[in-house]
């Protein structure tokens, strides 16, 4: 495996993305499509379909062996045994309002699961990248390593979700109770709240119902950050479901506890 030509082709798909969703953001008459006939809305728009397609013919032609998992065109097969997992607009409610929260995503995972990953905020201009060595975020303040600050006490945390509803009633309350025992509760970040975590700036970020293009790329960024990434019951993540995110094993622990009770 030739770490140098995958952590450049990882670059080159999050400038992909790039170029493909800036036009739309916060642009009049930005159109989305809902994915669901259920009365609940998960909204879909040419932002996101553009810049998956463009990352994946960047792949087909530069990386033709490897196969590639992505939200809105789901997966082909490869014969190298990596995968690509894309998730080219985390947060399209997020970008549907203008808020500059949502995220591109791009992991690189074998049979173990992510092994590098990108977290890209386009209109930030902010990059965070980790595996093979590299916890670093490039962006406005210039390149800066990641590292998580660590074990601390869960009256003392910050705790981040996405939906203040996070997933079924029982989970929700299983997050309310988390909830309530930390310093501050957030929501509404997507994929940023991990990011924030790599960065040292947050504790605990959980969240229900996930996909694999998700959370591939957090598990890497975060893990070579130092942190650590499990599902409700301390086990692996990587294919989605329900995730824990953590700056130390003290956090970790302490909200596995109440969690682990629904799982």
């Amino acid at each position: 495996m030739n770490q140098q030509k995958i952590i450049a082709t990882a670059h080159a798909l999050a400038d992909i993305a790039r170029a493909a969703v800036l036009p739309f953001f916060r642009s009049d008459g930005l159109h989305a499509d809902n994915k669901l006939s259920n009365g609940a809305f998960d909204p879909v728009t040419e932002a996101d379909r553009a810049a998956e397609r463009a990352m994946r013919s960047h792949l087909e032609e530069h990386r033709p062996k490897d196969a590639i998992l992505g939200e809105e065109f789901g997966p082909k097969a490869g014969s190298s045994g990596l995968t690509w997992v894309l998730d080219p607009i985390d947060g399209t409610r997020a970008f549907l309002a203008g808020a500059p929260t949502w995220g591109v995503l791009v992991a690189l995972s074998d049979d173990s699961g992510p092994i590098y990953g990108l977290i890209d905020q386009p209109f930030i201009g902010e990059r965070f990248e980790g595996g093979f060595g590299l916890a670093q975020v490039a962006g406005p303040m210039g390149l800066r390593p990641l590292r998580v600050h660590g074990n601390r006490p869960l009256q003392d945390a910050i705790l981040f979700t996405t939906f203040p509803e996070v997933g079924s009633p029982a989970e929700g309350a299983a997050f309310a109770e988390v909830a309530r025992r930390a310093k501050l509760t957030r929501y509404g970040l997507d994929c940023y709240a991990y990011a924030l975590l790599a960065a040292g700036q947050i504790d605990l970020v959980i969240e229900a119902g996930l996909a694999a293009y998700d959370i591939q790329a957090p598990i890497a960024v975060i893990e070579a950050a130092g942190g650590l990434v499990t599902d409700w019951t301390g086990g692996p993540v990587h294919q989605g479901g329900r995730a824990v995110a953590a700056a130390g094993h003290q956090q970790l622990d302490a909200a596995l506890e109440i969690l682990s009770r629904v799982a």
